[in-house]
C-alpha cells in the first residue's frame, strides 16, 4: 500500500463557545473566518465551513509540511479550541479503511502495540454505514492488520473519522487552539503596555475575549534611553500573532513625571502618575475609537494595586478599566506569560519610567481629594491632552 491511500492533507478547525451564540452565531463565525483568512495570508487556502467545523483545503499536491505549518499558524487564532491535521478520503468504506491502516502504519503506537479506539462521526446521514458500523469496520481492520488491542475507555491511540458532505476526514490527535472569541467581535480597547510581565498577559486575555487591542507605552524619555520602547515593541510583535495589524503608541512621559515629582507629595507620586497615565490613555482611546482601557493590575501585588488605590485610579477617568489579572497571583501570571511566549522578553533589562518616581515609602490608601489637589496644580486635564498630542505611532513590520 502506498501513501496515496491517504488522499490529500487538509486542516480541520473545531469551534468553541462561538457555537453557543444563538442568533448572533453567524456574526461571530464571519469574524472568525475573516481572522483565519488574515492569519493565513501567506498561504493558498480554501476556507469552508460546515456544521460548526471549518475545513482548510490546500492546493492539490501540497505536502504535509505545508499543512503542518498552516495548522500551527491557525492554532494561534482565538476562537478555535482544536486544530487537526487531517486527510481527505473519498466517501467509500473500503477507501476509509485502507487510509486508516495507512495513517497509523509508521507510528510509535503500532510499534509498541498501544491500545486503540476508532471514533466515527457521520454528519452526512446518506453514508451507507452508521457511526458504530464504521467503528467496527475500521477497528476490526486495524486489529487484524497490526494486532493492536481495543480499548474504548482509555485508548492510547484514537483514530477519528468524520463523514462530511463531500468527503471523509481522517485524523489522529490534534493541537489545542486558543479558545475564547474571535478578535474584533467584542470591540476595541487600549492596553497600557509596560515592559513588565503583567500587561502582555492582560492584553492576551482580552484578545481571547474578542477585543481588538492597541498598545500605549509610557517612556521615561528624555530622562531614560529608548530601551523600554524597543522592549514594548518586541512584546507587541510577539502578541501580534494572535490578532494581526497591532499598533503601538508611545508617550514621552519623562517631563510630566518631573512635574509630578516637584509637587512635593512623594508618597502620592506613584498614584498621581498612574492617574495621569490613565487620563492620557483615555484621551488617546477617544482618538482611536477604543471603548475601554486595559491594565495588568493584580489586587494587592504592589502598593499601587491595593483596593483603595485601584478605586482612586478608576476615579480619574470615565472609560471602563478592564483588569483581567485582578485575581491572579504572580506565579499564575508568570506561567501564562511563559506559555504565550512573552516572559523571556519581559525579563530583559530596561529603564522603566516608573522607577523615576519610586518613593521611599509608598501610599497604600491614597485619598482622592489629595490626588485631585496635585492634579489641579499640574492642570492635569490639559497636560493629558498635550501628552496625547505628543504620541508616536509604531507600526509593526510585515
Amino acid at each position: 500500500m502506498t501513501m496515496t491511500a491517504l488522499g490529500e492533507p487538509c486542516v480541520l478547525l473545531k469551534l468553541g463557545e462561538v457555537v453557543l451564540k444563538g442568533r448572533n452565531r453567524e456574526v461571530f463565525e464571519m469574524r472568525l473566518r475573516a481572522n483565519i483568512k488574515a492569519a493565513l495570508k501567506d498561504y493558498t487556502v480554501d476556507i469552508r465551513q460546515r456544521h460548526g467545523v471549518i475545513a482548510l483545503f490546500l492546493p492539490e499536491g501540497t505536502g504535509v509540511e505545508v499543512a503542518e505549518a498552516v495548522a500551527q499558524r491557525v492554532s494561534e487564532v482565538p476562537g478555535l479550541v482544536l486544530v487537526h491535521l487531517a486527510w481527505r478520503i473519498p466517501k467509500d468504506p473500503e477507501a476509509v479503511t485502507k487510509a486508516a491502516i495507512e495513517l497509523i502504519k509508521d507510528t510509535g503506537e503500532v510499534a509498541r502495540k498501544a491500545r486503540f479506539a476508532v471514533r466515527a462521526r457521520r454528519r452526512d446521514k446518506r453514508f451507507p454505514l452508521r457511526s458504530n458500523e464504521i467503528d467496527h469496520l475500521v477497528g476490526g481492520a486495524i486489529n487484524d492488520t497490526y494486532g493492536l488491542p481495543v480499548d474504548l475507555k482509555n485508548p492510547e491511540l484514537t483514530v477519528h473519522i468524520e463523514v462530511d458532505r463531500d468527503e471523509v476526514f481522517l485524523f489522529t490527535g490534534g493541537r489545542p487552539g486558543q479558545g475564547g472569541l474571535p478578535v474584533g467581535s467584542s470591540g476595541r480597547a487600549l492596553v497600557l503596555m509596560s515592559g513588565g510581565i503583567d500587561s502582555p498577559v492582560a492584553a492576551y486575555r482580552m484578545m481571547r475575549r474578542g477585543l481588538r487591542v492597541d498598545f500605549l507605552h509610557f517612556s521615561g524619555i528624555p530622562f531614560t534611553t529608548s530601551e523600554s520602547i524597543y522592549k514594548a515593541y518586541a512584546l507587541v510583535r510577539s502578541l501580534d500573532r494572535f490578532q494581526g495589524k497591532s499598533r503601538l503608541w508611545v508617550v514621552p512621559f519623562g517631563k510630566a513625571q518631573q512635574s509630578i515629582k516637584a509637587s512635593g507629595q512623594e508618597r502620592l507620586n506613584m498614584i498621581a502618575q498612574r492617574r495621569l497615565m490613565l487620563k492620557t490613555a483615555e484621551e488617546v482611546a477617544h482618538r482611536i475609537h477604543a471603548e475601554a482601557l486595559v491594565t495588568g493590575d493584580s489586587l494587592g501585588q504592589v502598593s499601587s494595586q491595593t483596593l483603595t488605590n485601584i478605586t482612586a485610579q478608576d476615579n480619574a477617568v470615565d472609560l471602563p478599566i478592564l483588569r483581567p489579572l485582578i485575581g491572579l497571583d504572580k506565579t499564575e501570571i508568570i506561567a501564562e506569560a511563559r506559555r504565550i511566549g512573552t516572559l523571556e522578553i519581559s525579563e530583559l533589562p530596561d529603564e522603566d519610567c516608573c522607577t523615576l518616581l519610586a518613593p521611599r515609602s509608598a501610599e497604600t490608601r491614597a485619598k482622592i481629594e489629595d490626588l485631585k489637589q496635585i492634579e489641579r496644580r499640574l492642570d492635569a486635564e490639559d497636560l493629558a491632552a498635550q501628552l496625547a498630542d505628543s504620541i508616536q505611532a509604531y507600526k509593526l513590520d510585515a
